[in-house]
């Protein structure tokens, strides 16, 4: 059995690693010592998560900000879920930084916030309370806007002062929630089912409810839930790729995580079931799903287009958690893995694209299939799963999603066919905005013809290959054999329920 204090090495391991590439630099000016060593960082600390993984929940108080708000780190399995997650994508895009990024200015400062920031989302998922996961919630935002900012062109610093203050009004909502809230608390320790005192919350519903949805509006700011979801396809187009790949993968589940803390362990579904709090919620996701989807259609900057797509996906995780209804929580928690597999291998296509044959426009890129075929063909794997067509995880998210749709109760009946309606209408248009991009890949027509020397091979070296081959693979396999997930989802469910 683990001891309680190895909590703290996955999350010290890459954060002390980061501190030594960005203030240290040992290696100076050489690349392939600093690529080694960072590279070291990741692959170790994503092995330093695995005994957390398998083993049973560990606990470790680290101080006490007074006599009754102690910040404390806990491994329960919907942490390990996250952590799992989290920490298998951020290495592998870590890893494809190396190539994308290779002979670029500032590698050290990009290094040491992507080894700091992986470091800081374990505690995140570790944290016990929700004092706990706000500190690590801010701290991990301040991290990454260097990794937006980090070409420092004028665009790349506007879209970061976007993102931060973007992330800053959510932050606020989230503060205000919790001052708001910390009367009715029995405990300040997540629970499935929630952890508000039923005697004091007596006559105060409205209240609480009304918390719960500002809460709601401030985590979905990093989720990129309408109406503060505009830092998205500002801050993607700018970043690199290996960064925008994280933040649409993994950041944004962040404020998935959150929602899921709040909504769940910290107030209590059965309280928020029926009410107006929800209505408005999963109003808003379904707005945001067919939002996203209608202009990432529209969208020929290819960066963006995924941004908006992202912007979609995400929500389809924040209706499938407004539902209530634990077939719904389940395609919630399918899809945060599937969404993470599938954008990061996505957006990493779209920075090979972008680095070796120079294009950024999805009206550029007829025949790219010819000269980058592996690329290509992990960009059309992933995007048939994010439609929602078998075998990939994709598909199978979004049935449960669509079944908890059309189970939840406790809403206006015309939800439990305009939900379904909506998700298949974003289905549609995903394929609009993802499947044409290969079919002008594979099948560019009469351009076909052109000089030679358009047609020259240029695919991206193996370093960042290995990662989207391994992400593809892996949502593929994940659809064939989902029944280790259904299962663990499904006691999830049951639990917060």
């Amino acid at each position: 059995m683990l001891p309680s204090w190895y909590l703290l090495v996955p999350i010290l391991l890459p954060v002390i690693g980061g501190l030594v590439v960005g203030l240290c630099d040992p290696v100076g000016k050489k690349d392939r010592p600093r690529t080694w060593w960072t590279g070291s960082v990741l692959a170790l600390s994503l092995l330093s998560v695995l005994p957390v993984l398998f083993s049973p929940a560990l606990e470790l108080q680290l101080f006490r900000l007074s006599d009754n708000l102690p910040v404390f780190l806990r491994s329960d399995d919907t942490g390990k879920y996250f952590a799992a997650v989290m920490s298998f994508v951020w290495c592998l895009a870590g890893f494809y930084s190396f190539g994308y990024l290779k002979g670029e200015e500032h590698l050290p400062r990009y290094y040491a916030f992507c080894l700091m920031t992986m470091g800081v989302l374990m505690g995140l998922c570790f944290s016990g309370n929700i004092i706990t996961y706000y500190m690590c919630y801010e701290l991990m935002t301040l991290l990454t806007v260097p990794l937006v900012m980090h070409e420092m062109t004028p665009d790349s610093v506007a879209a970061g002062i976007k993102y931060l203050i973007f992330s800053v009004i959510g932050a606020s909502l989230v503060l205000l929630g919790i001052f708001q809230l910390a009367p009715y608390m029995s405990s300040w320790s997540f629970a499935p089912g929630g952890i508000l005192d039923a005697e004091k919350v007596a006559g105060h519903e409205n209240t609480v409810v009304a918390i719960a949805l500002i809460m709601a509006l401030g985590f979905g700011t990093k989720a990129g839930m309408f109406p503060l979801h505009g830092w998205l396809p500002t801050a993607h187009p700018v970043a690199p790729a290996s960064a925008s790949a994280v933040l649409s993968g993994i950041i944004t589940k962040a404020g998935v995580l959150g929602i899921l803390r709040s909504v769940y362990f910290l107030i209590g579904p059965d309280l928020l079931r029926g009410s107006w709090m929800q209505i408005t919620w999963m109003s808003l996701t379904l707005l945001t799903v067919f939002m996203g989807s209608l202009l990432a259609f529209r969208e020929n900057l290819l960066k963006k287009r995924l941004a908006w797509s992202s912007v979609s996906q995400v929500s389809y995780v924040l209706f499938g958690l407004s539902t209530m209804h634990p077939v719904g929580v389940v395609g919630a928690l399918l899809h945060v893995a599937a969404h993470a597999l599938i954008k990061n291998t996505l957006f990493m296509s779209a920075g090979s694209i972008i680095r070796q044959a120079k294009h950024t426009r999805v009206d550029e890129l007829e025949g790219i299939g010819k000269r980058m075929p592996v690329t290509m063909w992990c960009f059309t794997l992933v995007s048939v799963g994010l439609v929602g067509i078998p075998p990939c995880l994709g598909f199978v998210s979004k049935w449960y999603l669509a079944q908890g749709a059309l189970s939840m109760s406790g809403v206006p009946g015309f939800f439990s066919w305009l939900a379904p309606a909506i998700l298949l209408i974003s289905a549609l248009l995903t394929a609009g905005y993802l499947l044409t991009v290969s079919i002008r890949a594979f099948f560019p027509g009469k351009k076909e013809h052109a000089p030679s020397p358009v047609w020259e091979k240029c695919e991206a070296p193996w370093i960042m290959l290995v990662p989207m081959l391994l992400l593809t693979a892996l949502s593929i396999l994940l659809g064939i054999f989902p029944g280790a997930l259904i299962r663990l989802f499904e006691g999830l469910a049951g639990l917060v329920m």
